[in-house]
């Protein structure tokens, strides 16, 4: 945990996909995509019904914020949330004993170099007073708030901990849960790690489980821009979670007053249609994740990818003519942003007009005239063999038309 920073807090979000295999309150143990770890509790909840098709075979998970929210109220966010102390707290190491020989717990290395990794994951830890990875306790941190946040717990068992490193090593971890939870037993829990986010370490050594951080590929990592969301500014690490089915999930009725099952498109569709309010990240990343809409392929590419790392996008507002955010690669992106903290960057001449956005190159921006109306202009080749997302009205041919882009 970071206490240095002087504008950002550091945090952790999971997008979280879940296959389209059980009915509505049904239980099932968890069934493994190739080479995919993690499983939480079995069931489904919540999906939503939109009136419009879609090729979709998954469902992502999103939540409604509270209206007394103090960041982002009335929302429809990832789940996640800021890192705790207890996150990078060195009992994990006893938790996690079989793997502390191993680099980041088992983690897959990540071929950025250290110098152009995103401060969040390349700071130093052990000079910060802590023996746990960022690269760790920010996905326990993410594992955490979901489980806090939605009731779904994804674990592996430590009955299962002899065979689990070399399994991991050949990419071939099975899910695991804890099925024999009463769900009285997981409220109880549940309640307790919301009191203390200390707890989480309590329950998973008394329930002998290990967080599947494994399950986890790193995604992204983005910043929150300067007076745009108050006061409170967040250091966001993203990572994306695949399941076979919809888990069953419960808002917490404190900072999450609901939840929804549904897929990337009708999320982006409900949103344009004012029927709810995602956040500029949500928007862009559920554009990326329209790039695929079978749940093996998201998974595939999720998992392949995360060993090429992640840029850090901290999003520079300009208001000329328009709401523009402008992110990493774009031609008018100020090469220092260390000002971002305190002042607003100022862009060497006027944005070209939207309609001629076409004839430029090196455009990666935001154009935002109204909170439910943001459009994405990218010509940019992604870093980190990421994916472009699908922009405008290819959004709604993605749906339903059998091309792949």
């Amino acid at each position: 945990m970071n206490t240095t920073l002087k504008h950002w807090k550091e945090a952790a979000t999971l997008i979280l996909a879940a296959g389209h295999r059980l009915g509505a309150d049904s239980l099932s143990s968890r069934t493994p995509l190739s080479a995919a770890p993690g499983a939480p509790l079995a069931g489904s909840h919540g999906r939503s019904h939109l009136p419009h098709s879609s090729r979709f075979d998954y469902d992502v998970l999103l939540l409604k914020r509270s209206s007394k929210s103090g960041f982002m109220p009335n929302a429809y966010v990832f789940p996640g949330g800021m890192v705790d102390a207890s996150d990078f707290s060195s009992e994990w190491l006893d938790i996690f004993k079989s793997f502390t020989n191993s680099p980041s717990f088992g983690l897959k290395g990540v071929k950025q170099p250290v110098e152009s990794r995103p401060p969040i994951f390349a700071t130093d830890r052990l000079k910060l007073g802590s023996p746990i990875p960022g690269e760790v306790a920010f996905r326990i941190c993410a594992l955490r708030e979901t489980f806090e946040e939605s009731g779904v717990l994804l674990v592996v068992s430590k009955q299962v901990e002899e065979g689990l490193l070399e399994s991991i090593q050949d990419n071939k971890v099975p899910h695991s849960t804890v099925n024999d939870l009463c769900s009285s037993e997981l409220t109880r829990w549940r309640t307790l790690v919301n009191q203390s986010p200390s707890n989480f370490i309590r329950m998973c050594r008394e329930l002998e489980v290990l967080p599947n951080i494994w399950a986890l590929h790193e995604w992204g990592n983005w910043l929150t821009p300067k007076g745009r969301y108050g006061v409170t500014r967040f250091d966001t690490a993203f990572f994306i979670c695949c399941l076979q089915e919809i888990p069953h999930t419960l808002q917490d009725e404190r900072e999450i007053v609901r939840f929804q099952w549904s897929t990337p498109s009708e999320v982006l569709q409900s949103y344009q249609a004012r029927e709810m309010w995602i956040a500029p990240p949500q928007f862009y990343e559920l554009s990326r994740m329209c790039r695929f809409p079978q749940l093996n392929d998201l998974h595939n590419f999720s998992s392949r990818r995360a060993t090429e790392g992640c840029e850090q996008w901290l999003p520079v507002v300009i208001n000329d003519p328009h709401y523009i955010s402008l992110l990493p690669g774009d031609k008018l992106y100020p090469l220092d942003t260390s000002g971002e903290g305190e002042g607003e960057a100022e862009a060497d001449k006027s944005p070209d007009p939207p309609q001629e956005h076409h004839q430029h190159s090196g455009l990666h921006r935001m154009l935002i005239p109204d909170p439910y109306s943001l459009s994405l202009q990218v010509t940019i080749t992604p870093k980190y063999n990421h994916v472009l997302p699908v922009v405008g009205q290819a959004l709604e041919s993605k749906a339903d038309s059998n091309s792949q882009l």
